[in-house]
């Protein structure tokens, strides 16, 4: 999000995310779907559930939080948790008990976060943003837009706690030219669970500078540098004042670097050597003077001719 207000959610398109076990090793995830299925066998008929025996089709009770018209679509119809976890976003209202909802009961939605306990992540990919000062962050829950206000969505998770360490292998805003230097490369944070802080925002503020690499060749590469500087907050347990997670702002500085490339010749080669020998042997001049007429004034002490 930046403060043109443009906003993007849940960003899947260009980025590639894949769940990690405590040991850092690839969970291999069998359907695209995320948690739950959207295959429903043997559809729960409670809470308003109807089944049309004409088609066949079952269309599940979005509990109170569907649309206003009657009529049996995908719209009205909530037929997995999350849809139901949807429609209920779209309301403004809080789903407090997960386990409550058939559809969130029959694909054991609680039991497959409970799975994930201790589980990371690995993401990479690249982002096109606006040239105007933004943000992009890594968060808990799903995402989601309510009031003008970005909001994630924790309560599924029913902690009050959640782990933010994390290393950042690369970071880069536009191209690797030569020589340049990405001071958050490698960059490791591991989040100590101490009382009274069991949640944190980790902050990085990032000033990115534009710049211009000119290769000998000719060859014009536009790309940025940056620097960071970076914050935690944190609360205490019960209470997340803040929405937990690894952030970065950024910001474009109004100034340009230009780097070029370019020959020298020969002639001016061939000045700086004709400099360094010169000064190379000045320099032997004036040592030797110093140590032929040191020597001399010694040789005049010992024989008492010194006055």
């Amino acid at each position: 999000m930046d403060i043109s207000g443009e906003q993007h959610l849940d960003i899947k398109h260009d980025v590639i995310k894949k769940r990690l076990d405590s040991r850092g090793n690839v969970i291999e995830i069998t359907k695209q779907d995320g948690i739950g299925a959207s295959k429903i066998d043997k559809p729960l008929q409670k809470h308003g559930g109807s089944h049309n025996n004409s088609n066949e089709t079952y269309c599940g009770s979005c509990y109170g939080a569907k649309a206003t018209s009657n009529n049996v679509n995908d719209e009205n119809c909530c037929n997995t948790c999350e849809q139901v976890r949807e429609a209920y976003r779209k309301k403004g209202w809080a789903l407090s008990n997960p386990d409550m909802i058939d559809q969130c009961k029959r694909e054991g939605f609680l039991q497959k976060i409970k799975d994930e306990e201790g589980e990371g992540c690995n993401v990479y990919g690249f982002l096109e943003v606006n040239k105007v000062a933004g943000n992009f962050h890594f968060a808990p829950g799903k995402s989601f837009q309510q009031s003008n206000i970005h909001v994630h969505d924790l309560l599924s998770f029913q902690k009050d706690s959640f782990n933010i360490s994390h290393k950042i292998n690369r970071l880069s805003f536009g191209e690797y030219f030569p020589g340049v230097v990405n001071p958050l490369d490698g960059v490791e944070w591991t989040h100590e669970f101490i009382t009274p802080s069991p949640n944190g925002m980790y902050q990085y503020f990032i000033k990115v500078v534009p710049t211009v690499y000119t290769h000998v060749s000719g060859q014009v590469i536009q790309s940025n540098q940056f620097s960071v500087t970076e914050h935690i907050r944190t609360s205490e347990y019960g209470n997340i004042q803040f929405l937990p997670g690894v952030f970065f702002f950024y910001d474009l500085s109004p100034i340009k670097v230009t780097f070029a490339e370019e020959y020298i010749s020969f002639l001016h080669f061939l000045t700086n050597v004709c400099a360094i020998v010169g000064g190379v042997f000045t320099v032997s001049g004036i040592l030797d003077s110093f140590i032929y007429h040191g020597h001399k004034v010694i040789k005049k002490m010992e024989i008492g001719k010194f006055s």
